[in-house]
């Protein structure tokens, strides 16, 4: 039941957002009561909460298995990018300022991600795509991965990008694009070029 419940929830904030969602709405979807769900939850933060670990847990194991299958760091950075894309193409754009503003510990579950996983990710791709001759040699890598993962973030900031103008999903690719092309160096932009229309990765659940 527990894992029932974690399920509908995540379905519910990826599609209304944390905040709108209220515990009613989740009892009312699953068709129990709220008490079944305070037996399993102490409150609806203790669920995003768990929703967010499974999440960032599933995040990693499809990174793993696209460093692990990716030929060098540019397929690793397009496979990863069409990745995310995949996985947030149903997320209301509200979700993060969600977490931000009203899910404190879902959003330093999401920031201690960011930092301890993600730019150390980005940051092994820097280096070694210098290493190989496919990114300039004159990076700053450790600026250069803090700004790439800002620009995916920005992607879903309302008050940058208002979903109404700009679908989220089409500001990452174009960031992504712009984001890597300035990194390569010749050898880079010709083998970039091979990978542009490449599907992406098949992640074995």
């Amino acid at each position: 039941m527990k894992e029932r419940i974690q399920k509908v929830a995540m379905d519910l904030f990826w599609r209304y957002g944390v905040k709108s969602v209220t515990m009613d709405d989740i009892a009312r979807e699953i068709g129990i009561s709220k008490k079944t769900i305070y037996q399993h939850f102490e409150d609806k933060e203790a669920i995003v909460e768990e929703v967010i670990k499974h999440e960032l847990e599933k995040l990693r194991g499809d990174m793993e298995h696209i460093d692990r299958e990716a030929d060098n760091p540019i397929e690793q950075m397009l496979q990863v990018s069409r990745c995310l894309q995949r996985e947030r193409n149903n997320v209301n754009p509200v979700l993060l300022f969600d977490l931000k503003k009203y899910c404190h510990k879902g959003w330093e579950l999401f920031q201690n991600h960011k930092h301890q996983y993600i730019i150390k990710g980005v940051s092994w791709n820097l280096e070694r795509g210098i290493q190989q001759g496919l990114y300039r040699q004159d990076l700053n890598v450790n600026m250069m991965a803090r700004l790439h993962i800002e620009q995916i973030e920005m992607a879903f900031d309302a008050s940058i990008f208002p979903p109404n103008q700009f679908n989220p999903i089409d500001v990452q690719i174009q960031m992504l694009h712009h984001f890597l092309r300035g990194l390569l160096t010749e050898k880079g932009f010709q083998l970039y070029n091979q990978y542009v229309d490449q599907p992406v990765i098949e992640i074995k659940n």
